[in-house]
């Protein structure tokens, strides 16, 4: 069910941070706390945050699962952006691919989240250093990380972390 925005996407930026340029490491490029579940809606506001850093925004992948419907294409800032939904997709994430084929994956904060956990989160995303995993960060930060929808989401998202091996999960060989 779709939460009610936090603010009018359409009268404030986007809220996001990034890690530094080079070097990147960890799961996420920074984060991103958008006003609700309408990515249409948050698209405009994201593609002006990041055309310092991307360029125009040519496409943005996300969960399906994560976001209200959307039209696979719409225009944005004058140009054609492709809305590609994936049910494989972390719903954490987003990726977001501009000029010259140059791609940054996000941490989405979820709209619903208190303005003080958005703060950490953000943070903790756009930290150097950090090689904390989307889930991970929103759970340390007081946000409320999306349900996974199911195993294959977590092993995707967690690298099989939270599961056995195969050689723990039957006992014995």
């Amino acid at each position: 069910m779709p939460t009610p925005p936090r603010r009018d996407p359409s009268s404030a930026p986007a809220e996001s941070r990034l890690k530094p340029p080079l070097p990147v490491a960890g799961f996420v490029d920074g984060g991103w706390w958008p006003a609700s579940e309408d990515l249409a809606a948050e698209v405009p506001g994201l593609a002006a945050a990041l055309a310092d850093r991307l360029g125009p925004v040519w496409r943005v992948a996300f969960a399906s699962q994560a976001w209200l419907p959307a039209e696979p294409t719409m225009i944005s800032r004058g140009r054609l952006v492709r809305l590609e939904g994936f049910r494989s997709q972390d719903p954490h994430v987003v990726h977001v691919t501009g000029g010259s084929m140059r791609r940054l994956t996000l941490l989405v904060v979820p709209a619903r989240t208190p303005p003080a956990a958005a703060a950490i989160a953000l943070s903790a995303a756009a930290d150097q250093n950090s090689t904390t995993c989307p889930e991970a960060i929103l759970k340390e930060s007081g946000a409320t990380p999306r349900p996974a929808e199911d195993d294959v989401c977590r092993w995707e998202s967690g690298g099989g972390a939270d599961f056995p091996s195969p050689a723990h999960a039957g006992g014995s060989a």
